[in-house]
């Protein structure tokens, strides 16, 4: 009986302490998305991402993610508070609809892998018709009636896939992990504004 007693102990001690080191925080590239926006950017540049630019609250970066190359990455601070609270990833510009939509599809699958289904998902174009041929998905994408996203939830927040572009020339996948934590942070101090 005593051995069972103490295995148990054991057991439930590993747990607590478990539960403890567990990070409260969405994870970017194995980084909790925390702390101050510079202490988070080198981070990144240890990952061998570069810094492209600076400006209020965000940092823009360059490098490779989930094995595509030639990335760029938005490092987001709460505006009112130096905590980061969200990461953007801009994949490389696609000129044709199959490109485009492949790398959406391929992301989708991956983080389907990882974090199971999408809470939210529309694909769909705008209008009375489907487009029928790559440069009308592509002309629809560039006049933003082109609505394809799948949302991700999980306990430590979200991340929301996008078909998206950029002054109607540039069209691209973008990707977007948002900390519900330190999210809350920030419109919790808006509420005590009020």
């Amino acid at each position: 009986m005593k051995k069972y007693l103490l295995t148990v102990l054991i057991s439930l001690t590993a747990l607590a302490s478990y539960a403890q080191t567990e990070n409260p925080h969405m994870t970017f590239k194995g980084v909790p998305i925390d702390g101050t926006r510079s202490q988070f950017v080198q981070k990144m540049k240890q990952k061998g991402f570069s810094i492209i630019d600076s400006s209020d609250n965000i940092t823009l970066l360059s490098g490779s993610f989930a094995g595509y190359t030639n990335c760029d990455m938005a490092v987001l601070a709460l505006s009112n508070m130096d905590l980061v609270c969200a990461v953007g990833v801009f994949f490389p510009e696609c000129d044709t609809w199959s490109a485009l939509y492949g790398n959406y599809a391929s992301l989708k699958k991956m983080l389907t892998q990882k974090y199971g289904e999408p809470s939210d998902v529309v694909e769909k174009f705008d209008g009375y018709s489907e487009p029928n041929d790559d440069m009308s998905r592509m002309l629809k994408v560039k006049m933003d009636r082109c609505k394809y996203y799948s949302i991700f939830e999980t306990s430590k927040g979200d991340i929301e896939l996008l078909i998206d572009h950029d002054d109607h020339t540039s069209c691209f996948v973008s990707l977007t992990y948002r900390d519900r934590l330190n999210i809350l942070k920030e419109q919790s101090q808006a509420i005590d504004d009020l």
